[in-house]
């Protein structure tokens, strides 16, 4: 079998130096020649909650040859078909693209590669990128976790293949519904990445912060609303049903929702969105792909989304050079 991290940087570093130690013979690829070039020389070096230096085979996009069996997508979305048309010719003849990426990717991958050459997993963890072939992983090795469902013509085989794989590093949990976990993850982003990105803060910054825990919640209220109106059932998240913790009609619900909520996000703390990652490296970021996301299907569904509205106006505005990622941007919701 032939496995490959396509875009591997901070999520994909890890994620590569976990397999590689656990005995899976898999290329970390990426577009960054220093990266790899470090990755090649020193291994990928690993701190933050855990600590490892792992030696790991790191290529150029250019460098790969032969096909494929698995290849994980850890690329941002705003390149998707330009990427997913250049690995194509890569992938054997049952072999997948699993997406590994924010937003809801898998639908416009299909109609790349097709349906049956796509599987759709969700990463509940996070890790960020400070220097080239160095990572570090913000989550709590405890509470790492994937959610992995298939699009329609995968078969088993195909899909153990793949979750034999992804063991090798922590939990997988099949999910029948790929779509519901995909809104979960972006109710989580759109809250947490979003307005992390807006404030220039981590996500402890968000789910602890006085005047942002109210924010928080109505964000996340806001993208219950708009996935419902969808037609979608949102999945649990490392088994907790998010909109059972979160959901509000009444004020003393709300009250609930603010309490809990530095408790649930306590392991994920230091997360560290990678919309500001981007931002700070001179990056265009996924803004369209994540908060934009609702806000397009609010739009279709007839749904208001003035928090995520401003959230991407916020955002933009950041990457545009007109604002810096900075705490006091919480004015800027203060009508809200």
């Amino acid at each position: 079998m032939k496995y490959a991290i396509y875009g591997a940087g901070s999520l994909g570093t890890v994620m590569g130096a976990y397999l590689t130690k656990n005995g899976v013979d898999i290329e970390l690829v990426n577009r960054n020649k220093a990266h790899v070039a470090a990755l090649q020389t020193h291994g990928a070096v690993i701190d933050g909650t855990v600590k490892m230096t792992v030696p790991v085979k790191a290529i150029l996009p250019e460098e790969m040859n032969g096909l494929y069996d698995v290849i994980f997508l850890m690329t941002k979305q705003l390149h998707n078909k330009e990427v997913v048309s250049f690995l194509r010719p890569f992938l054997s003849e049952t072999g997948v693209i699993v997406t590994l990426q924010n937003g809801i990717p898998e639908p416009g991958i299909a109609k790349i590669v097709g349906k049956n050459h796509v599987i759709g997993c969700v990463v509940e963890w996070g890790a960020t990128l400070n220097a080239p072939g160095h990572a570090t992983l913000t989550s709590d090795p405890n509470s790492l976790s994937f959610h992995m469902g298939r699009m329609e013509g995968i078969t088993d085989e195909q899909f153990n293949r793949v979750k034999n794989v992804l063991e090798k590093m922590c939990p997988v949990h099949t999910e029948e519904n790929l779509l519901g976990a995909r809104w979960s993850k972006l109710l989580i982003n759109a809250t947490f990445s979003g307005l992390g990105t807006a404030i220039g803060g981590v996500f402890g910054d968000v789910s602890e912060g006085k005047e942002m825990k109210p924010l928080a919640v109505a964000c996340m209220k806001e993208c219950i609303d708009v996935g419902r109106a969808a037609g979608e059932t949102f999945a649990p998240v490392q088994g907790k049903d998010i909109t059972k913790l979160f959901y509000y009609k009444t004020p003393i619900k709300k009250a609930i929702a603010q309490m809990i909520l530095p408790i649930a996000m306590k392991k994920h703390r230091d997360i560290e969105p990678s919309m500001l990652q981007d931002l700070k490296k001179g990056k265009p970021c996924e803004i369209d792909a994540i908060n934009g996301v609702v806000c397009e299907w609010g739009k279709k569904c007839g749904v208001p989304t003035p928090i995520n509205d401003r959230i991407v106006e916020v955002v933009k505005k950041i990457q545009n050079g007109e604002l810096k990622p900075e705490h006091k941007n919480i004015t800027l919701f203060k009508d809200l």
